[in-house]
């Protein structure tokens, strides 16, 4: 549910008659189906697991769950923080769930996954925001799976450095957290996160050794001047992997498409991120956080 900030800036759009328009035809989603589809999902129901990829209303569920891959979605499934474009539901959570690392590992086990992403929701209300469980998950999998790489998305522990130190304690191979936007509208898409302390949390991370990675969304109500200028701010705060996708309101209490931005722009922000110096660019209307996450871990450790 949108607040009363995010709601006056999604009043002035319609009151200015903006919009979208029709949605073209490479924004069409393919529905999900088939042997692998059926067992990663049976596999979540049986585990008690949350995935962000149906949480979320992910586009590239099709693709990534026949692949047999998914993004776990630790801490619950109700988030503490109103973005405004994000559907994962708001609210008070529910106790926290200490046996969650074991299933999440347990289930890397039986997919047989090679690379896995773990994200969660924000719990504000934590002392340590969920980093141990984050840690937990992580040294578990470690254990069960030596050769799988993983990669957390992590929410920013309100700049708490306690926080990012218990995840150093079992560090994953690549650290995740999403800018989602330019700094003009930060407050309207994200009012509890500050554009600054997110910034400063992926330099913080690179700083103790770790590869970074940050995700955002375009079609919001930004402009193509401040998308570079978003970009530039990543690679100065050493971010080494960047994903942009189209954003898609969820529902239409969500905060609405500016545009559609066409492939011609994608093109160019992937373009201009590798010339920036970043690692790699995911830049394209269904790019979300872990798309091509397993190829960017395989082309940084070699693997096949």
């Amino acid at each position: 549910m949108i607040n009363q900030h995010q709601r006056k800036f999604k009043e002035e759009r319609e009151k200015n008659n903006l919009s979208a328009g029709r949605k073209p035809d490479w924004l069409k989603i393919k529905l999900p189906g088939g042997k692998n589809f059926s067992e990663v999902q049976g596999l979540m129901r049986k585990s008690k697991l949350n995935t962000v990829c149906e949480e979320a209303k992910c586009p590239n569920l099709a693709e990534c769950w026949s692949h047999k891959t998914a993004t776990f979605m630790i801490l619950g499934d109700t988030c503490t923080r109103s973005c405004g474009f994000c559907n994962v539901k708001v609210g008070m959570p529910n106790e926290l769930d200490l046996d969650e690392p074991r299933r999440v590992a347990e289930s890397v086990v039986e997919l047989g996954l090679r690379h896995v992403v773990i994200t969660s929701v924000n719990r504000d209300e934590l002392k340590d925001g969920g980093a141990s469980i984050f840690r937990d998950s992580v040294k578990l999998i470690n254990e069960t799976s030596p050769k799988c790489t993983v990669e957390i998305l992590i929410p920013d522990f309100k700049g708490e450095e306690h926080a990012f130190d218990i995840i150093m304690e079992n560090p994953p191979h690549i650290l995740n957290h999403n800018m989602e936007t330019v700094k003009r509208i930060y407050h309207a898409v994200r009012p509890q996160a500050k554009y600054e302390r997110s910034l400063e949390l992926i330099n913080w991370f690179h700083q103790k050794g770790l590869r970074t990675k940050s995700g955002f969304m375009v079609g919001i109500g930004e402009t193509k001047e401040e998308v570079i200028e978003l970009m530039k701010d990543l690679r100065a705060h050493n971010c080494d992997i960047m994903t942009i996708g189209q954003y898609l309101q969820p529902t239409k209490n969500h905060l609405p498409v500016d545009r559609y931005v066409t492939l011609e722009e994608f093109k160019f922000y992937k373009e201009e991120g590798e010339k920036m110096g970043f690692m790699a660019v995911e830049s394209g209307p269904l790019v979300r956080s872990s798309y091509h996450a397993d190829k960017h871990a395989r082309d940084m450790w070699g693997e096949e």
